[in-house]
Order: C-alpha cells, then structure tokens, then sequence
C-alpha cells in the first residue's frame, strides 16, 4: 500500500480486511509463523491479500513481522492471514515455545569439561 507523505496509509486497515474485524481463526497469535502453501493464488484475492502471499514467497514470516511488511495493525493480519488459511494458500504454526533455563551446575560442568579437554 502506498502512504501519504505523512507516512498514514491512504486505505483504512479495516478496508484492507473487506470490512472483517475478527479472524475466522482465533488461535492465530501475533508470533504464529506463516509460509505460503505454494497454490496459485486465485483471481477474487484482495490487493492487502495478494501483498501478504508475494511477502511470504521469501520464505516463512510471523504475524508481526507482516505486519511490519505490509505496514498495517497486527490484528488486520490476523484477519488476512485467517482468511488465506482456511482457503489453503497460507499454512500457520503455533509460535515456537521459548526453551527453559539451562541448569547453571550444568553448564559449569560443561565448561570444566572443555577446560580440562583443552590441557
């Protein structure tokens, strides 16, 4: 979308979504990765839609980072994404979990082992 010299865009968000305000997938989460399926994309897909397929050619993307590229809010993403999902041209994952705390005994153990590795 091309914006106004002021940096607004000169669609409103809710616009770019065909009046939509709610995702048909609730669970899909400001960190949930996207990656296009590799479908042709059909010819009744909204420019702000066809705009997210062509962003996630390069590769998988979050809802954030979308967002980001596209230059519109987080939850009109949600919404586009939502839609591409349940007509299969977009999959979507659940965001990858953060790991646990290492065990600090652990790690020192570690370090003593390349320590005593390297004498």
């Amino acid at each position: 979308m091309t914006g106004r010299p002021g940096g607004r865009p000169l669609v409103p968000a809710y616009l770019s979504t065909g009046g939509v305000a709610r995702p048909s997938r609730p669970q899909l989460e400001r960190l949930s990765v996207l990656t296009g399926s590799g479908e042709p994309p059909p010819a009744d897909l909204t420019a702000a839609q066809l705009s997210l397929l062509e962003a996630l050619e390069g590769g998988s993307l979050t809802v954030v980072e979308a967002a980001a590229l596209l230059r519109l809010p987080v939850s009109a993403v949600r919404v586009l994404t939502a839609g591409l999902v349940d007509r299969h041209l977009v999959l979507a994952r659940a965001p990858i979990p953060t790991a646990e705390r290492f065990d600090p005994d652990l790690l020192k153990r570690v370090a003593d082992g390349l320590r005593t590795l390297k004498h």
